[in-house]
Order: C-alpha cells, then sequence, then structure tokens
C-alpha cells in the first residue's frame, strides 16, 4: 500500500482538519492494528447506532466507558486476576483500549453490559439552528407595501 503525505493539505486549508485527519487515520498503514476485542456496529434507527464489543471474562467493575474530544474510549483491566493453571486458555481477558471517533453531534445515551457483550447506543442530535428550515418567498406586491410604509 502507498503512504500518502497529506502535509500539503493541512497547510492548504483552514476548518478542515477533521476532514485531513480522517483521512489520514483511513491511509495509515498499521499493520500492528489489533482486532481484540471483536466488536460489532450495528444501525438502529436513521440517527441512531449500537456498538456491541465481546467482554467476556470482564465484569462492570473490569470496564470503563468514556467521551472525550468527540472520541469514545472503550477500555477494560482485568482486576487482580487469581493465579491458576490453564491446560488451555482460548477466552482473553488481557487488557484494552478500543477507540471510535463520533461525527459531531452523536452523543452516547446508554452503555449495558449483559452476556458477555457491551451495548452502547449513539445517537445524533443536531440541533435546531443546523436542521434545514424552510425560507418563505415573499411576492413582490409584499415587498413594494412594505417599503412604502417604512
Amino acid at each position: 500500500m502507498r503512504n500518502f503525505d497529506l502535509s500539503p493539505l493541512y497547510r492548504a486549508t483552514v476548518g478542515f482538519d477533521q476532514i485531513a485527519d480522517l483521512m489520514d487515520r483511513v491511509l495509515t498503514n498499521d499493520v500492528s492494528r489489533e482486532s481484540y476485542p471483536p466488536y460489532n456496529i450495528e444501525k438502529t434507527d436513521e440517527d441512531g447506532w449500537r456498538i456491541s464489543i465481546a467482554v467476556a471474562g470482564f465484569s462492570d467493575e473490569d470496564l470503563t466507558v468514556e467521551v472525550r474530544e468527540n472520541a469514545l474510549i472503550v477500555a477494560a483491566k482485568k482486576a487482580n486476576e487469581e493465579e491458576r493453571t490453564y491446560l488451555h486458555r482460548g477466552i482473553a481477558t488481557r487488557a484494552f483500549e478500543r477507540r471510535f471517533h463520533l461525527a459531531d453531534h452523536v452523543r452516547v445515551t446508554n452503555a449495558s453490559h449483559e452476556h458477555g457483550m457491551l451495548h452502547i447506543d449513539l445517537v445524533r442530535e443536531v440541533p435546531e439552528a443546523l436542521k434545514p428550515r424552510r425560507i418563505e418567498i415573499a411576492s413582490s406586491k409584499d415587498l413594494d407595501g412594505k417599503m412604502i410604509e417604512a
């Protein structure tokens, strides 16, 4: 895969840093990226999503979910695991930190942990000021009457 240098994009644009950062993250050839823990992202509504992360072996106290600077950060650290002798260890309970970058106006509404799955619900709430609104077009008769009155 090719490596792209996006530094000219940073120098030539103002206010498009998020787009450049997104492109930089996507184009980064990071082979050491882990796939642990596995997760699903499903669309639950027109403006709603659910992230489900397989966290078998972790309790509620071992998990942390926080939102910081448009990023959802899910972390887990097993508290004082007792010494055991395993013949086969297929369930990984190693510490992890998984980051999900959130778009503008997306917020976390709920997090639940059941049956070894951590479910995080997200919703996009666009403020009224940013929603499209219809502007009525005044006729020329209305404008002439208002100008005479003024």
